[in-house]
């Protein structure tokens, strides 16, 4: 990626003060990089660029893209935050900032295979903590897609530890954001150099059954467009492919069989509005007959990171199962963006609730909400209104706490939770056996409240048993579920 190249492609995005600010930041990291090279011999200069194009693809505003293009001078040039607020404005210096914080996070974790599940899904959580701003968690995203798209130039070993956390923690990132195509993109990159010979035959696999499977798709597809179009259905529609680290997930779901996979490949319809994909979904159950198993309603009640979508799976005549997936432009532009979708330049500035001053972001669920309240600050600063920085802050997990166990895991819990709510997170019976708690290398008491980034060791003693009064010691629900069924097995006990 070249600067001209990036200015040009910025010029039909963004106005002629914004593409003057571009053109300034990326003067300011050319000189604070200098000659630094990248492992593949190219400029160092080529990498940020390539972060705020994919920025630029994302639709994001014009903030991000100059905290993309200056993403990396704190961290490895000499150039200093107070430098970048003087030149670019607090909100730059805020993005900026908070990615550097995040990189530094992420570099003192150890090798992602040693750690729990749990610990594994807490990390995307803490991540996204760290991050604040939503726009930093998706500079962080576009900047680990490039370093994955070159990661050839690598030693083995550093392959697979960036692999790996590659798909354990910034895939599920992403996918908690609703990011679908990022989270594809950074699984299939990932899964190649994890398991290069599974991903090379799964490929094959799915090349030999795409091609007979399309061809029988094509005469469903033709008998699904004249049905809508005698509806009067304003619709496109086109096919999606499974990805192949979702098949190599789906077949150990079915014990490798693959003929038990129905959606190698799927028909979308996108519609106009909510109504047209119900309307859409009475059409298709009209020609086939629905696996009523296989019908999923995503837009009554979305995904926990906002996906909505309704999906079927149909039986047609000539007995081929197919599986259709049916949403509005909105919902498929969230699908396939998520959180980036608010910050779209193009659809927002052209759409009618822009002109107005309104958000034109899904309506979401109430436990979804933080969502539409991101979707809403996108547009305001799509519109470049003056946002103040408390409002930019992404309050997702700001009443959570992540805490570490001596080995390195990582637990989250609520805000003002005790010891015991950790041992009882870690298993019950080394919380029934608690005789003591070290934090942070010292002894503390049952009613000390943990803190962000404390580490806790649970002291055992063999003969300890759960009290009573442990009941005012725990906050979550899970550990006085656990602790009142130890109290009454201990009762019971007592009472033979």
């Amino acid at each position: 990626m070249q600067a001209s190249d990036l200015i040009r492609r910025a010029a039909t995005h963004y106005d002629s003060a914004q593409l003057e600010h571009l053109r300034r930041a990326i003067s300011v990291a050319e000189t604070a990089h200098g000659s630094q090279l990248r492992l593949s011999g190219e400029p160092y200069i080529s990498h940020p660029l390539q972060v705020a194009d994919t920025l630029m693809e994302w639709g994001m505003d014009i903030d991000t893209i100059l905290a993309g293009v200056l993403h990396d001078t704190l961290e490895d040039t000499q150039l200093t935050l107070l430098e970048i607020e003087n030149e670019f404005g607090q909100h730059v210096a805020f993005l900026v900032d908070g990615v550097t914080k995040l990189s530094k996070a992420r570099s003192g974790m150890r090798d992602i295979s040693s750690y729990l599940p749990q610990t594994r899904d807490n990390l995307s959580k803490l991540l996204i903590a760290i991050g604040r701003d939503i726009r930093v968690v998706i500079i962080k995203l576009a900047d680990r897609l490039h370093n994955m798209q070159t990661l050839n130039y690598l030693p083995k070993e550093k392959q697979l530890k960036i692999a790996r956390e590659s798909l354990e923690v910034f895939a599920p990132m992403a996918d908690r954001m609703g990011m679908g195509r990022v989270r594809m993109q950074l699984e299939e990159l990932a899964f190649a150099y994890i398991e290069p010979q599974q991903y090379a035959m799964l490929k094959k696999l799915m090349k030999d059954r795409l091609g007979k499977s399309h061809k029988k798709l094509v005469g469903v597809r033709h008998e699904v467009e004249r049905a809508l179009q005698q509806q009067s259905i304003n619709f496109a529609m086109d096919g999606r492919v499974k990805s192949i680290y979702s098949l190599h997930k789906k077949l150990a779901k079915v014990d490798g069989q693959i003929d038990n996979i129905y959606d190698m490949i799927a028909l979308r319809v996108i519609v106009d509005s909510k109504e047209d994909c119900y309307q859409v979904l009475g059409v298709i159950h009209s020609l086939y007959q629905p696996m009523v198993a296989r019908i999923k309603d995503y837009i009554a009640t979305p995904k926990p990171n906002g996906y909505q979508s309704l999906h079927t799976t149909v039986l047609t005549q000539k007995e081929q199962i197919v599986e259709f997936q049916i949403r509005s432009k909105q919902m498929h532009e969230y699908a396939e963006r998520g959180l980036a979708a608010g910050f779209h330049y193009h659809e927002q500035k052209g759409s009618n609730a822009y002109r107005k001053g309104r958000s034109s972001a899904l309506p979401l669920p109430t436990k979804l909400q933080w969502i539409s309240r991101l979707q809403d600050v996108a547009v305001r600063l799509v519109r470049n209104e003056e946002i103040p920085i408390d409002q930019l802050r992404l309050e997702l997990f700001t009443d959570r706490i992540f805490v570490h166990s001596p080995k390195g895991d990582i637990y989250d819990l609520p805000e003002g939770a005790y010891p015991l709510d950790f041992a009882y997170l870690v298993h019950s019976d080394l919380a029934q056996r608690a005789h003591g708690f070290k934090v942070n290398g010292k002894m503390v008491a049952f009613d000390r409240a943990l803190q962000n980034g404390d580490v806790v060791e649970v002291i055992t003693r063999r003969n300890a048993q759960p009290k009573d009064d442990w009941l005012d010691l725990v906050k979550t629900t899970h550990a006085r579920e656990k602790l009142r069924a130890q109290l009454k097995k201990l009762q019971e006990k007592e009472t033979v």
